[in-house]
């Protein structure tokens, strides 16, 4: 094979993702877990969790990862990649540092690390950045000898996660009603965040307005749009909307929401709607309920015709993507020439988070960063 799929100096990928329970004896302790430091009592949990409740106790992040995972490894291994893959949770077995400890006992030094978040935010990169510290020092203090992490850049705008999303809205475009088809808005989801965390997400010359977090979805959504119009020959009108706020409700989050904005578009008259979810790469519990439960049933109520496009998850060219991803980032470590593959107007994000990126409330270590204390 060409050196091009070269993965040195790498010698694993770990996917890291949020975890979820597998069953209804999981639920409390995972949200334990999800909200640990915030006193939050058991009783509280147990009304939140509920959404999980609904659906047997499960989460279907977890399946959605495991597909995955067998994506990525069935393409490495169908193009000669020879890259081991390994898999760990913040928040559900199997745990980060579980995970971690076994690749270090395999012998794994060099570690790059897929997180199951495209956009740039605190919550969607500088705290599993967090995750990792702290997992890194369990193992110091264990005795263990730490590897070298690195993390993959944001793919928000990478093809292979733009264009299942377009082929999923177009498909869904598809399946309204012929006499409401054209007219049909676009709704692009995302995961509503405080405004406060928007406005800093991303590197210092990003923050302000929505910080790179809104710039990244607008971004795409317009992929989307564009590429919709163009092979359907209709000019969809779409906005980005926001869904899943939790929080004390005096602080100030991203919006509209996705409920707000169906009543909205009902009362201007929009005949249909498509919900894009292009803010998550597979189908977990916000997507699930709060797309395909509460904003479906709303729709419902109104009498507005919708349909939810498919996320990312597990398609092909996604694991392609992730595979392209490796080799550039393993070229640019090695002093090797690099192409960047990236559409839009933003261009590929940075390989090294910078210092004051997506900066946390209290400042705690994080890895895989230009300010990481394992270097």
């Amino acid at each position: 094979m060409s050196d091009v799929l070269d993965a040195s100096p790498y010698d694993a990928l770990l996917l890291l993702s949020f975890g979820g329970p597998e069953g209804p004896d999981d639920v409390v302790p995972f949200l334990e877990n999800v909200t640990r430091g915030r006193g939050i009592p058991k009783e509280r949990l147990k009304e939140v969790g509920q959404h999980y409740f609904q659906f047997g106790g499960i989460s279907p992040i977890n399946d959605h990862n495991r597909a995955l995972l067998d994506a990525l490894r069935k393409d490495f291994a169908e193009h000669g990649l020879d890259l081991p893959v390994y898999w760990g949770n913040r928040n559900w077995a199997p745990y980060l540092t579980d995970t971690l400890r076994d690749m270090v006992r395999d012998g794994r030094r060099r570690i790059l690390v897929l997180a199951t978040s495209a956009y740039a935010s605190y919550s969607g990169c500088r705290q599993y950045r967090e995750n990792l510290a702290d997992a890194l020092a369990t193992l110091e203090q264990e005795g263990l000898e730490l590897p070298k992490i690195d993390k993959l850049r944001h793919y928000f705008n990478h093809p292979g996660f733009v264009e299942p999303m377009v082929d999923g809205v177009i498909r869904s475009l598809a399946g309204l009603p012929e006499e409401v088809r054209d007219g049909a808005h676009i709704a692009f989801c995302t995961h509503s965040i405080p405004t406060a965390a928007a406005d800093t997400s991303g590197p210092v010359e990003a923050h302000g307005d929505g910080g790179a977090y809104v710039a990244q979805h607008l971004d795409v959504a317009r992929l989307i749009a564009d590429a919709v119009r163009e092979r359907t020959g209709v000019d969809h009108p779409w906005q980005l909307v926001y869904q899943s706020r939790s929080g004390a409700p005096h602080i100030p989050w991203l919006e509209p929401d996705i409920c707000d904005h169906l009543e909205e578009r009902k009362a201007a008259g929009v005949p249909a709607v498509v919900m894009a979810p292009i803010g998550f790469v597979s189908d977990h519990m916000e997507v699930l309920y709060d797309l395909d439960t509460e904003a479906t049933a709303k729709a419902e109520e109104l009498g507005l015709p919708v349909r939810r496009s498919a996320t990312v998850g597990d398609d092909p060219r996604f694991a392609a993507a992730v595979r392209e991803l490796v080799v550039e980032r393993a070229a640019a470590e090695s002093g090797r020439d690099v192409t960047r593959c990236a559409l839009g107007a933003l261009g590929p994000s940075h390989d090294l988070c910078p210092v004051g990126c997506c900066p946390a409330r209290a400042p705690r270590p994080a890895a895989a960063g230009a300010d990481s204390p394992y270097a």
